[in-house]
């Protein structure tokens, strides 16, 4: 059961997803979270690292979509300024949305990993829809009411991985 949430890789930020790394591997592409994820779930604007993140991805030539349980306007405000496509009110973690973006982008699974800071959501979707996924640190330690919940649940989730030795890495 565990085996579900398991991340394939972690990092502590999405700036450590370093494109040659992903083009060596095969990738084409990256569906990501947006919110805690690319920026604090409730800053609006990408920040100027993260503008350079998808310029470097845009220069490796690996398409990436935004997915989000977020509602639209949240998500178009945030991507459409980068001209990144997206995915909103996606409900994650079941896979329709996770298909859509890999549809839009054009590519298999097997090109595409899945970038997001929660276990419940991002990992378990990108796992069940048979992506490589990768788990971030979130950016903030606050969160919206949903979230919270979300990561009472996740924190059980990572310590019964400890205990069983599956993961060795720490949050902070």
């Amino acid at each position: 059961m565990l085996k579900k949430f398991m991340p394939n890789e972690h990092v502590k930020r999405v700036l450590d997803i370093n494109p040659q790394k992903l083009r060596e591997m095969g990738i084409k592409g990256v569906i990501t979270d947006l919110d805690n994820t690319l920026v604090a779930w409730d800053v609006k604007d990408a920040t100027p690292e993260i503008m350079e993140w998808f310029k470097k991805m845009q220069e490796h030539d690996i398409k990436v979509t935004i997915i989000s349980n977020n509602e639209e306007k949240r998500v178009s405000t945030f991507s459409e300024p980068l001209e990144v496509p997206f995915v909103s009110s996606a409900r994650k973690p079941l896979g329709h949305a996770f298909k859509r973006a890999a549809k839009q982008m054009g590519l298999k699974k097997e090109e595409i990993v899945v970038v997001g800071d929660q276990l419940l959501t991002d990992v378990l979707g990108g796992n069940f829809a048979g992506f490589h996924t990768i788990l971030v640190v979130p950016i903030v330690e606050t969160d919206g009411k949903i979230t919270r919940m979300n990561r009472m649940i996740e924190r059980r989730i990572l310590n019964q991985m400890r205990k069983k030795g599956m993961i060795t890495w720490e949050e902070k």
